[in-house]
């Protein structure tokens, strides 16, 4: 799988690797798959992340067990590719009440204000942000007023796009 990952890969070698993980008898070439996101060799670690990108919802669901090891990886994660994607697979995640985490909220808001940040990730973390803070109207407020603060800023139509989704969301629970 290692050797398969190390060049750039095509749509249908993705989905090859898609295929060849898929069902619950593989969780073993799933776990290997997920191994190879830790490679020292950026190209196999973002390729091995690419493919879990495009793992069917079923499929997806073995990744939950992975949340919170995902969210620390997000957390120290300087290359911008791997935590671009693995915010995407964040994002394909449940979120609920119970099993939130204020650090992940924080690095979501920091990370959304962020004009450094690049838009893509920024956006996921407009997404993120409000999929962990809609359960409390209290921090509902608060990401409600840190998009108001960026709105002013000049933001990418896929930043502006997910802006507006999440104002929608808050306003329909306000």
């Amino acid at each position: 799988m290692k050797t398969l990952l190390t060049h750039r890969l095509s749509q249908s070698e993705i989905m090859q690797l898609c295929a060849s993980t898929q069902g619950e008898h593989n969780d073993n070439l799933k776990e290997e798959l997920y191994q190879l996101t830790l490679d020292a060799d950026r190209r196999v670690a973002t390729n091995a992340l690419w493919v879990f990108t495009h793992f069917s919802a079923v499929d997806n669901e073995w990744l939950y067990a992975k949340h919170d090891q995902l969210i620390d990886r997000c957390l120290k994660e300087k290359d911008t590719t791997k935590l671009r994607l693995m915010l995407n697979l964040l994002l394909r995640q449940p979120y609920t009440e119970e099993a939130i985490r204020t650090d992940f909220i924080d690095f979501c808001l920091t990370r959304l204000a962020d004009t450094k940040s690049p838009y893509a990730v920024r956006a996921q973390c407009i997404k993120l942000a409000y999929v962990q803070m809609r359960y409390w109207p209290e921090l509902l407020n608060e990401l409600c007023q840190t998009l108001e603060m960026i709105s002013c800023e000049h933001l990418s139509p896929g930043l502006r796009s997910a802006w507006r989704q999440v104002m929608k969301r808050i306003q329909k629970r306000q």
